[in-house]
């Protein structure tokens, strides 16, 4: 069931999918995640995409990263920022013709999976959550988070009764009682937990190995045939970045970053606390685009083939990663 859903949201469209999907050069269409606070929002808020670019661009806001890979593999959608690293290799492995053209955001504290309080369950007695009932955002990068700690654990996920759920309808059936374990991001993994607890922390997940970040991707079409363009988005991108990673305007930014991502400054301000947002020139290292981002692609892909998730994963998710556009706006 969970194999049929990723094949057919990342396969929707593909029959459509040409060269037809790159926008006319007057117009674009960009996906974004709400509740989801950054940067680039103060750059969205602010016109200076459009600015730069000298295009309109439509900003649509979605609630999972395998959305995003359907609304691109439609043509509807030309770039996507933060686009989970699960979904995008559900994608691409299921071939799609996408690349990630930069790291959006490193966040392991902020994708998690809470259990019930009532449970009184935690990292010492995980193996109790066999049999238990689980919400899940099939195909994202709390998917992969969620299968990576089960498999840690020793926990059997055929035992599981999941259900694919949008984080925010997660968190409301959660605080409901109707759910023994949910798994989600943002806003809503925030609302999870005061229901609840989470069995591993950021860095104790990433002492496993399980990273999360987001990238930023877009229809390898599209990148052939506007990739000035692209490359102009992602230099706004990485200047935005630049701006708050310097800290001293991040007041400033963050009013308007907590308006645009439809947060309460507080809100906002404890979300934002838990990103960070690596520098082109970091992105371009070898531990991110230089090699390491496509390397653990493979790791994604093959703890979803192993889950039976999706059928087969790629030799390589070198093609997939494409640093040339984020070069291009460095120089």
């Amino acid at each position: 069931m969970i194999k049929k859903y990723l094949l057919s949201t990342a396969c929707a469209g593909l029959a459509a999918f040409s060269a037809s999907q790159a926008a006319a050069a007057d117009e674009i269409t960009v996906a974004y995640f709400l509740e989801w606070p950054m940067p680039f929002q103060y750059a969205k808020a602010n016109g200076t995409y459009e600015e730069e670019m000298g295009v309109k661009i439509n900003w649509v806001s979605f609630d999972t990263g395998t959305a995003m890979s359907a609304a691109m593999a439609s043509g509807d959608v030309q770039i996507a920022v933060s686009q989970g690293v699960p979904p995008f290799v559900v994608a691409t492995s299921a071939g799609q013709d996408l690349q990630a053209v930069d790291v959006a955001v490193s966040y392991s504290d902020n994708d998690n999976c809470v259990v019930a309080e009532a449970l009184e369950i935690d990292k010492t007695n995980a193996g109790e959550l066999n049999g238990k009932k689980v919400g899940v955002p099939i195909g994202t990068a709390a998917h992969y988070g969620f299968l990576s700690q089960m498999a840690h654990f020793g926990v059997d996920t055929s035992s599981l009764e999941i259900v694919d759920m949008a984080p925010a309808d997660g968190a409301a059936a959660f605080a409901q009682g109707n759910l023994d374990m949910v798994c989600g991001w943002g806003g809503a993994l925030r609302r999870m937990t005061e229901h609840g607890n989470v069995l591993l922390t950021g860095a104790e997940k990433e002492e496993l190995g399980i990273l999360v970040f987001d990238v930023t991707s877009a229809p390898t079409a599209f990148i052939e045939e506007e990739p000035e363009l692209l490359s102009k988005f992602l230099k706004v991108t990485a200047d935005a970045n630049a701006q708050w990673n310097a800290g001293d305007s991040k007041d400033e930014m963050l009013a308007v970053i907590a308006k645009d991502a439809g947060m309460d400054l507080a809100d906002a301000e404890a979300t934002i606390a838990t990103f960070t947002f690596p520098s082109a020139e970091e992105q371009l290292s070898d531990k991110w685009l230089g090699g390491g981002a496509h390397e653990f692609m493979g790791g994604v892909a093959n703890v979803f083939v192993d889950a039976g998730s999706i059928d087969s994963a790629l030799d390589s998710y070198e093609g997939a990663v494409n640093s040339a556009p984020l070069a291009a706006a460095s120089n």
